[in-house]
C-alpha cells in the first residue's frame, strides 16, 4: 500500500477516529466545570466519569461480536458506527443545553429544573463517553475488513493511532481557548454553547466523510431477488410478493440487524468473551497491565504536578498564593499531556517503518520500558523542565499500544490455523498422558481401501479421515466411553469480537485507578502514589510483553 492516494484515503478513512477523539478529548475535559456548577460534588464527580467505561465494559463485546455476524445490506460494520455517532451527537446537543432543557420540561419549579439539569447532564456525560469510547470498536473492525495484508493492516492502524493522537492535540486545545468574545458566542448563547457547536460541525463533517470513503462490501444477498421457492409461489407483480420483499427489506434494516443479532447471540458471545484463545489472552493481559500504567499517569498527572511539584493546595482560596501555585502546576501539566500527544503523533506516523526495521516485539518492549523509566524519573526529579520532557517521552508508549496489539489481532486473524488452533490439534489429558489427534494420526499410501472409510463421528471407533490420508484411533476415559473435546472452536470467532477485548483492557484500566488511586494516596499521604503507580504498573505491563506471541518462533518457544 504506497503512493499518497492510498496514504490520503487511509486519511479520510481515519476521519471519523480523529472527529471521535477531539469531540470526547473536548468534551470530557469541558464537563467537569458545569457538573461543579450544578451542584454535583466532586467526589461524585468522578463517579459520574466513571459511567461510560463501566457500560462500554459490558456492551463493548456484545456490538462488536454483533458487527462480526450482521448481514445488512449496508455493511458488518457501518450499521453500529452510524447508530453509536448517532448517540454521541445527541449527546453534544444535550450537554451544553441541559439548562435550557430542564427549564422547559421543569414547569416552573426551581428543585426540579436543577434536579432535571443535573440529570441530563449526567445522561449527557455518560452518553457521550459510551459511544464515543465503543465506538472505535467497529471502527477498527473496519479498517480490518479493508486491509488483510500484514503491513497494509499496520500501516492502517499506524494512520488510526496518528488520528486518535492528532485528535487529542486538538481536542485539549479547544476549551483552553477563549470563545466568549467572538461573535460566534454573541449569537449561540456563550462559552459552552459556541465550543459544542464547533464539535457538532467537526463530528458530522468527520462521519460523512468517513461513511462515504469506506465502500463497505455487504455480505448479504438482494433482498428483492426471489430465490427458487418464492418464484414458483407468487407472481412478480402480486400483493403476496410486494409484502414479502417489504418484510425482508425491513429485516435487514441496520437497527434491526443489529437488535435481532444482539438478541440471539448473547449468550454464546459472553461465552466467547472469557474463553479466548492463548495468544489473545497473553496480548490482552500485556494490554491491560500497560494501559493501567498509561492511564494512571495520564489521568493524575496535572493533580500531581500541582500538588506534587508546584506544592499547591487546591482547596486553598482564590486567590491566595498556594491556589495560585496549583494552577500555575494544572496547566504546565495540560502542556505535559499536549507534548505527550504531539510525541504519540510523530511516533504514529514512523510506527510502520519502525516496526519493518526492528521488529514489533523490539518495539513494544522499547516503548513500555522507556515509559517506565521516564515515570521514574518524574517520581525523583524536582525539574519542571526534565519533567515535562518525559511527559513527552511517555507518547511512544501510547501510539505503541494504540497501533501494534491491533495489528497483532490482524495477524492473528489471517492464520487461524496457526496462531488460534481448534480442536483436531487440541491436547487431550487421559490417566496422566497428554495425548494430541496428531499423535495418534497415522499416514496412509495406500488409499482409502485399506481401512473402511467414515465421514461423521468416531463414537468410540477408530475411523478415517475424509482425504483417505489419516487414521484417527479411538480415544476413551478411564470408564470407556470416548473422550470429548472441551476446547472451543476459535476458527468460528470474528475479529470485532476479538477487538472488542483490546478496547476493555483499556476502558478497564480507567475504571481500576479511578477506583483505588484515591486510596493509595491517602494512605501514603503523597500524590507521588499517582506516578509511582503508573512506574509498577510498566514494569508489569513489561513482564507480560515478554511472554506475548508475535510471531510462529514465540509458539514454538
Amino acid at each position: 500500500m504506497t503512493g499518497w492516494r492510498s496514504q490520503w484515503r487511509l486519511v479520510l478513512l481515519n476521519s471519523l477516529t480523529c472527529g471521535l477523539e477531539i469531540c470526547v478529548a473536548a468534551g470530557i475535559t469541558y464537563v467537569p466545570p458545569l457538573l461543579l456548577e450544578a451542584g454535583v460534588e466532586e467526589q461524585y464527580m468522578t463517579m459520574v466519569l466513571g459511567i461510560g467505561p463501566v457500560l462500554g465494559l459490558l456492551f463493548i463485546p456484545l456490538i462488536g461480536s454483533a458487527s462480526d455476524h450482521c448481514n445488512s445490506s449496508y455493511g458488518r460494520r457501518r450499521p453500529f458506527i452510524w447508530l453509536l455517532s448517532l448517540g454521541v451527537l445527541l449527546a453534544l446537543l444535550i450537554i451544553p443545553h441541559a439548562d435550557v432543557l430542564a427549564a422547559n420540561l421543569s414547569w416552573g419549579s426551581t428543585r426540579r429544573n436543577r434536579a432535571l439539569q443535573v440529570g441530563l447532564l449526567i445522561f449527557g456525560v455518560g452518553l457521550l463517553d459510551f459511544c464515543g469510547q465503543v465506538c472505535f470498536t467497529p471502527l477498527e473492525a473496519l479498517l480490518s475488513d479493508l486491509y488483510h495484508e500484514r503491513d497494509d493492516c499496520g500501516q492502517a492502524f499506524a494512520m488510526f493511532s496518528f488520528m486518535v493522537s492528532l485528535g487529542g492535540c486538538v481536542g485539549y486545545l479547544l476549551p483552553a481557548l477563549d470563545w466568549s468574545g467572538g461573535l460566534l458566542s454573541f449569537y449561540l448563547g456563550g462559552q459552552a454553547e459556541c465550543l459544542f457547536s464547533l464539535l457538532i460541525l467537526i463530528f458530522v463533517v468527520s462521519v460523512l466523510v468517513t461513511m462515504k470513503v469506506s465502500e463497505e462490501p455487504s455480505r448479504g444477498t438482494s433482498v428483492l431477488e426471489p430465490g427458487p421457492l418464492e418464484s414458483g409461489q407468487c407472481f412478480p407483480r402480486s400483493c403476496c410478493y410486494l409484502f414479502q420483499c417489504k418484510l425482508r427489506s425491513l429485516k435487514s434494516g441496520p437497527l434491526l440487524c443489529l437488535l435481532r443479532t444482539c438478541w440471539s447471540m448473547t449468550p454464546a458471545i459472553y461465552r466467547s468473551y472469557c474463553h479466548v484463545p492463548r495468544v489473545m489472552r497473553q496480548l490482552c493481559l500485556a494490554q491491560l497491565c500497560s494501559w493501567m500504567g498509561v492511564m494512571s499517569f495520564m489521568l493524575f498527572y496535572t493533580d500531581f504536578i500541582g500538588e506534587g511539584l508546584y506544592e499547591g493546595v487546591p482547596s486553598a482560596a482564590p486567590g491566595t498564593a498556594l491556589r495560585q501555585r496549583y494552577d500555575e502546576g494544572i496547566r504546565m501539566g495540560s502542556l505535559g499531556l499536549f507534548l505527550q500527544c504531539a510525541t504519540s503523533t510523530f511516533f504514529s506516523l514512523v510506527m510502520s517503518r519502525l516496526v519493518r526495521v526492528f521488529g514489533s516485539r523490539m518495539v513494544y518492549l522499547s516503548s513500555m520500558v522507556s515509559f517506565t523509566i521516564s515515570a521514574l524519573v518524574i517520581c525523583l526529579s524536582k525539574s519542571v523542565l526534565l519533567v515535562t520532557a518525559m511527559s513527552a517521552l511517555t507518547g511512544f508508549a501510547y501510539a505503541t499500544l494504540q497501533t501494534l496489539p491491533y495489528t497483532l489481532t490482524c495477524h492473528y486473524h489471517k492464520e487461524k490455523e496457526v496462531y488460534m488452533q481448534n480442536t483436531n490439534t487440541k491436547k487431550l489429558h487421559n490417566n496422566g498422558f497428554t495425548i494430541t489427534r496428531d499423535s495418534v494420526c497415522l499416514n496412509l499410501d495406500n488409499g482409502p481401501g485399506d481401512l473402511s472409510h467414515k465421514n461423521g463421528s468416531s463414537n468410540g471407533h477408530a475411523y478415517h479421515s475424509s482425504d483417505g490420508k489419516k487414521y484417527y484411533s479411538p480415544l476413551h476415559n478411564q470408564n470407556g466411553s470416548p473422550l470429548g473435546l472441551e476446547s472451543e472452536d476459535f476458527e468460528k470467532r470474528g475479529v470485532g469480537l476479538d477487538f472488542a477485548i483490546l478496547d476493555s483492557t483499556f476502558l478497564l484500566s480507567q475504571v481500576f485507578p479511578t477506583l483505588f488511586m484515591g486510596m493509595i494516596v491517602k494512605f501514603t499521604e503523597s500524590v507521588t502514589a499517582y506516578i509511582a503507580s503508573s512506574a509498577i504498573f510498566g514494569a508489569i505491563g513489561i513482564y507480560f510483553a515478554t511472554h506475548i506471541i508475535f510471531d510462529r518462533k514465540d509458539l514454538r518457544s
